[in-house]
């Protein structure tokens, strides 16, 4: 049984300290699989099932069909690991040419518009970019009143540095309607701009979205 191993070297307990990057094919099956039989393990069940198909090369063409053939391999099992398998095709087929470019306020907040206009508290949203004005990501950072002591630069740029950024865009709501920015928004925008420059992600704009309407605080001066 998966639970008679020392918690260091069970898979699941493994992936969440050092990540799924340390674990191998047969434990990352593992964790998909959950549960092993009467007479073997998981980790056991895992290593038969790539014997089987002689690695991932093969198991990635597998059907049910072949894999429910497999003695511990059920319907449920079969449909998890399959579904993984296409999920990671569907997402290394993903292509860049996909994304959406921003190249001005108005694209930026045609991107944004639909989700936050009817929010009913101010939510803070980022959206990463590539050096081609690419989405990369988005992200909410903050719900509430915005304040420049809440709305730290920290956990904006470091969302920007996990995804590997070039330049990033603020926006946030006014449930009133009304995008005319406060002193708040222009702080912080201010705030962000100069974190920028220090640490070489340039913020682009910071976006005030209202009901079908919005103002950039970059066309009105305050970057």
């Amino acid at each position: 049984m998966i639970s008679d191993f020392p918690i260091e070297d069970r898979p699941r307990e493994r992936f969440i300290q050092y990540g799924a990057t340390s674990l191998s094919n047969q434990e990352l099956l593992a964790i998909l699989l959950r549960t092993g039989t009467k007479k073997e393990s998981v980790i056991q069940l895992a290593n038969r099932l790539l014997q089987y198909f002689e690695g991932l090369n093969l198991l990635k063409d597998a059907s049910i069909e072949e894999m429910t053939a497999i003695k511990g391999i059920g319907t449920a099992k079969a449909v998890q690991v399959l579904a993984a398998i296409e999920l990671g095709r569907r997402i290394s087929n993903l292509k860049y040419n996909d994304r959406y470019v921003i190249r001005s306020p108005q694209d930026g907040a045609n991107y944004v518009m639909n989700d936050m206009r009817f929010l009913t508290q101010e939510h803070f949203v980022c959206l990463y970019l590539n050096v081609k004005n690419q989405v990369i990501h988005q992200q909410t950072i903050f719900i509430g009143s915005l304040n420049a002591s809440i709305v730290h630069p920290r956990e904006v740029f470091k969302e920007a540095f996990r995804r590997s950024a070039a330049s990033i865009i603020c926006f946030h709501n006014h449930p009133s309607g009304d995008p005319s920015p406060s002193r708040e928004d222009i702080e912080v925008t201010k705030r962000l701009v100069e974190c920028g420059k220090i640490m070489g992600i340039e913020v682009l704009d910071h976006m005030i979205i209202g009901d079908k309407k919005y103002i950039s605080l970059k066309e009105k001066g305050y970057l």
